[in-house]
């Protein structure tokens, strides 16, 4: 379908490599488009439907958007209320989706809806939906604290009508689908934020360096070059986590806790670095005028974005069993 027909862990070497650029709004949009909205599509599309939308997405013909999150079902995903009713041979969608990453320009949206009245885990089906369709009302784009280099919306829809076959896999199957993605989504970001943290880490040795307080460069407080390679010490410590984590993934085992805890220290420690590095800029660090200004902004997404830190926690200690069963 215009792919390279590589395992996963090259996208995890694309993510990495996409730290590079200096904001996280960027990195993210791609990621959205080559591991969050699309990896359902790839597994459990029909031929057809990936030749209406994963080829054109990989082309970078079509941009593509992820439908999950509502007003009052973020991380709580079985909670969505946007319902997707057959009727003959088209689904008629009615609902919201809320802080959708490139809702504002996207050519189709990987949508997941209730499909059926049954429990929430098994009444989900993923959509593949055209944003161009009658009934589709882009209502705003989101002003946001960070990320603001790529473009988040709100989104309604009223009597949307979309053909049957446009379902991704079996009906009933979407939040099974999803959370499948949500490993993907989740490696990526991890993968994402780790040269940019090294980043961080250099610029501020650099700049340490140079600026003198007291009579000496601020570097050379032992408070602050301990500081410093303790948390580039983190981020090696999360890398070999996350490669662990993918290693695994390509053999086909199961992720999930690993994935988790990786999501989990990469927002912590995105906060972590990116606070503590900014303090050693002084009052600098507290304009735009530098990077580690915008990535402070930017990066307190990674503990929200893809499953809250506390989501993360319940994961972990759901795979650990240390909760009672209810």
């Amino acid at each position: 379908y215009g792919g390279m027909g590589l395992d996963f862990s090259y996208n995890i070497a694309v993510a990495e490599e996409l730290g590079n650029i200096r904001c996280g709004g960027i990195p993210m949009a791609i990621g959205v488009q080559a591991g969050m909205a699309t990896p359902a599509l790839t597994r459990f599309g029909s031929h057809e439907l990936k030749k209406q939308f994963l080829v054109p997405t990989i082309a970078g013909d079509f941009v593509a958007c992820l439908g999950i999150s509502e007003a009052g079902a973020g991380s709580d995903v079985a909670n969505i209320k946007t319902t997707a009713v057959r009727k003959g041979d088209e689904y008629v969608i009615n609902g919201g989706k809320m802080w959708i990453t490139s809702g504002t320009q996207a050519d189709w949206m990987c949508l997941l809806a209730n499909t059926s009245e049954g429990p929430p885990h098994r009444n989900k089906s993923l959509i593949c939906l055209p944003m161009n369709l009658p009934g589709i009302h882009v209502a705003r784009k989101i002003d946001k604290l960070g990320m603001r280099s790529s473009d988040t919306a709100q989104i309604f829809f009223e009597d949307v009508r979309v053909p049957c076959k446009n379902l991704i896999g079996e009906e009933g199957k979407g939040f099974t689908y999803q959370m499948l993605q949500f490993q993907e989504e989740r490696l990526w970001g991890v993968a994402s934020g780790l040269t940019a943290l090294e980043t961080i880490i250099q610029e501020t040795i650099d700049y340490t360096r140079q600026r003198e307080v007291f009579g000496q460069p601020v570097l050379h407080n032992q408070t602050v070059h301990f500081r410093l390679a303790e948390l580039a010490t983190e981020v090696e410590l999360l890398r070999s986590l996350l490669h662990r984590a993918v290693a695994l993934y390509v053999e086909g085992k199961d992720v999930t806790k690993l994935a988790s805890m990786a999501k989990l220290k990469a927002g912590r420690l995105t906060r972590e670095v990116t606070d503590s590095c900014l303090q050693f800029w002084g009052g600098m660090g507290f304009t735009n005028e530098v990077l580690v200004s915008r990535l402070y902004r930017d990066f307190r997404l990674m503990s929200i974005g893809g499953g809250t830190d506390e989501t993360m926690l319940s994961i972990i200690c759901k795979y650990m069993e240390i909760l009672p069963r209810k």
